[in-house]
């Protein structure tokens, strides 16, 4: 299928004057789709934007379609740190005539980057988006892991149609299913039925308070690094940082905490797409939230080009491993040890050889901390609660 066909060209030019003096901006160096006769040659191509002016499944922020503009105006400007990762900007998705004309087109296109190789970093938009990226996955056949980072589930209410704020249930609904996991990165409490976080967690997902990832945000980086696909709701930075949204709130991550989790996710060798989301100009004082969001991009494509391929396999050989006997386990719990980056997996291949599309989930990103407990004779609640997802 020639994707192009579901793209128009990028309408945004790099300022004559730019913010601050220096060679290489990034919109200089960028192949940029501008002319609906000259599509970028995508040979060799990384990462690839794309627009999507969506947003007739936004709750509470009309005007985020505008965003994807704002946010090339402002990453444009920044500069090139990586002359060697070459990336693209594909335009923007042709808006369709009924929204699932747009959410066809998006999965289509994301399926055809991912089959390349090229990771989709896609600019909303609404989040309900993050369902079409979803559906891309399902035309490969693959399973997948979803992380969001956001101060709801979005799991929306019974039988209610899909938008911005219930794409989580109708992924979770969809057959054929291919979610393996979903991780929420940052809920505030407040917002959030105590029902829902016991449902989350009844279905063996991982769900993280804002306040204990503040506290602790190295625990952020397993859940990003087990990720396929990242979904980052800009309302999950705290008002004052990110006021550029319908639903801004008091508290969230700053803009720092967010720019680390962005970083993060381009670390991940597992990773192979990410949205950004919800951002709406409409509420941005000076553009403060574009240039943010900017950042944002920047941080994950940084990440990108410091990923160490250190992805385990069973053949693989640039890992230590240990095993733990742990009282009333018939199986030893096998930590490996990357000898690259010091990062730590579980690894949950045994018994499990007959089950080839759970072979990319048998390997379990965790921390130095869960091996500590596991040496105390305690079992750590994410071996468990993998082993469950794959008996």
């Amino acid at each position: 299928m020639e994707f192009s066909l579901f793209l128009e060209p990028v309408q945004v030019q790099l300022p004559e004057k730019p913010w601050r003096p220096g060679r290489k901006r990034i919109g200089e160096t960028l192949s940029i789709f501008r002319n609906k006769t000259d599509f970028p040659d995508l040979k060799g191509v990384k990462i690839a934007l794309i627009g999507v002016k969506e947003e007739r499944n936004a709750l509470n922020n009309e005007g985020c379609s505008k965003a994807p503009d704002f946010i090339r105006e402002a990453f444009y400007q920044l500069f090139n740190h990586w002359p060697k990762l070459k990336m693209a900007d594909l335009g923007d998705i042709k808006p369709g005539y009924t929204i699932d004309d747009t959410y066809f087109a998006l999965s289509q296109v994301v399926a055809e980057l991912i089959r390349a190789d090229i990771i989709p970093l896609v600019l909303g938009g609404s989040q309900d988006l993050t369902y079409a990226i979803y559906k891309a996955y399902e035309n490969i056949g693959r399973l997948v892991n979803i992380a969001a980072i956001d101060p709801i589930f979005d799991l929306g209410q019974d039988e209610e149609p899909l938008n911005s704020q219930a794409y989580l249930s109708h992924i979770i609904m969809h057959q054929p299913n291919f979610l393996f996991n979903f991780s929420n990165l940052g809920y505030q409490t407040y917002d959030v039925d105590a029902e829902a976080v016991e449902l989350m967690k009844n279905l063996l997902f991982d769900v993280y308070r804002l306040g204990m990832l503040k506290s602790s945000p190295e625990d952020a980086e397993p859940l990003l690094r087990n990720a396929d696909i990242v979904s980052f709701d800009i309302s999950a930075i705290r008002a004052s940082d990110a006021p550029g949204n319908g639903n801004a709130e008091p508290n969230g991550f700053t803009g720092d905490e967010a720019c680390r989790l962005a970083r993060y996710a381009g670390m991940s060798d597992k990773l192979s797409a990410i949205g950004f989301f919800e951002y709406n100009p409409s509420f941005d004082h000076q553009k403060i939230t574009a240039k943010l969001m900017s950042q944002l991009i920047w941080y994950f494509v940084e990440g990108f080009a410091n990923r160490k391929d250190d992805l385990p396999t069973p053949e693989s050989i640039d890992f230590v491993k240990y095993n733990v006997r742990i009282e009333g386990q018939q199986e030893d719990v096998i930590f490996l040890r990357s000898k690259k980056t010091d990062r730590w997996w579980i690894d949950l291949s045994f018994g499990h050889k007959d089950r080839k599309k759970y072979e990319r989930h048998h390997f379990v990103p965790c921390t130095r901390a869960d091996y500590e407990l596991a040496l105390t004779d305690e079992l750590p609640d994410r071996w468990w609660q993998y082993f469950q997802k794959l008996m």
